[in-house]
């Protein structure tokens, strides 16, 4: 057994996976990759937004850093316009930026009173859509300075989820938000979780019929919308290690197989199908959480960051010896 507050020397990358070259200086609070090409964007705690070109080569993966841009405080959350163009990030500076790739400067197109904790584009209607701990959703058109529409949030927003018309809020007090963005002015429904204890993830089925919503507390929930699907929610456990029960940290569907992936406190990623109800996947414990993950646009790359999540607060946490890399796998 380690001394009380030693350092305990674990292996962060037991599943030989392949490290993104310069990983950030802190902790990664987001991933995602753009929707065209292999090009991944973290977001970090270290005030920066980076990017880097991922190559393949074999059963080889290769990464290198291309740019990257810095906001005024830590930055938590990412996103990727459709065209894969623009890069949006949003964090603690209360504000959004948005980050043209192609060298010119990025401009500051969102403002929250609190920090923004979610952002996603959504094609269908051309806006940028930013949630944020000021319990508000706020829905930009980039070219306007004023949000073309403000939605208030029981409580503070935690994670959401958009696959049009369908989006799922994750706040504060276990509430769930679903919103028909066809209508987006009106909640389509209001559910209270069906897990215990507070939401981390949630992630929209890609036929839209429903979603997964993950917690602190080590478990899933699946849930369908339709009243008549009811019979089909289930919850699972998961990221748990007999006593020790870890928070699930990440969902995300394969783009193709419609499986998905859970990431969480534990170090560890799976892969499950919820239609048969069954885990396809195990991977080895990483030596340290894996705070966000993400598939890239065709799914043959699963990227994970592993470092500290701040699960345990900042006393916790030593940014001189703590480590941060950014893996990337290639699923079976």
């Amino acid at each position: 057994m380690a001394a009380f507050g030693a350092a305990v020397t674990t292996n962060t990358n037991p599943n030989k996976s392949f490290e993104v070259a310069q990983p950030p200086s802190d902790s990664v609070s987001s991933l995602c990759f753009s929707p065209k090409a292999n090009y991944l964007v973290a977001t970090s705690w270290d005030n920066q937004v980076r990017c880097w070109e991922i190559m393949q080569n074999g059963a080889a993966l290769g990464s290198t850093p291309k740019a990257s841009i810095a906001h005024d405080q830590p930055v938590l959350c990412s996103a990727w316009k459709d065209d894969g163009t623009t890069v949006f990030s949003g964090g603690c500076d209360k504000q959004a930026k948005m980050w043209p790739l192609s060298g010119n400067q990025p401009v500051t197109v969102a403002m929250h009173d609190e920090p923004i904790k979610e952002i996603a584009w959504i094609p269908e209607m051309n806006l940028l859509v930013t949630g944020s701990w000021d319990k508000t959703l706020k829905y930009w058109d980039t070219r306007q300075s004023n949000p073309v529409h403000t939605q208030q949030l029981p409580d503070r927003c935690y994670s959401f989820t958009v696959r049009h018309p369908l989006m799922v809020v994750g706040t504060a007090d276990r509430n769930l938000i679903v919103f028909n963005l066809q209508n987006p002015q009106i909640e389509f429904k209001r559910i209270t979780s069906p897990l215990k204890y507070q939401t981390r993830c949630v992630a929209a089925f890609p036929d839209q019929q429903g979603f997964l919503v993950g917690s602190i507390e080590g478990r899933v929930g699946v849930h369908h919308l339709d009243e008549s699907q009811q019979a089909k929610n289930f919850t699972f456990k998961c990221h748990r290690d007999g006593n020790e029960i870890y928070s699930v940290n990440s969902l995300n569907f394969h783009p193709v197989h419609h499986t998905f992936a859970t990431a969480g406190s534990d170090g560890a990623f799976n892969f499950w199908d919820k239609d048969s109800k069954q885990r396809l996947k195990a991977m080895a414990r990483c030596g340290q959480p894996i705070p966000c993950s993400t598939f890239n646009n065709d799914g043959s790359i699963f990227a994970y960051a592993v470092c500290y999540d701040w699960s345990k607060g900042a006393e916790n946490h030593n940014p001189a010896t703590a480590k941060t890399n950014i893996f990337l796998h290639l699923p079976q």
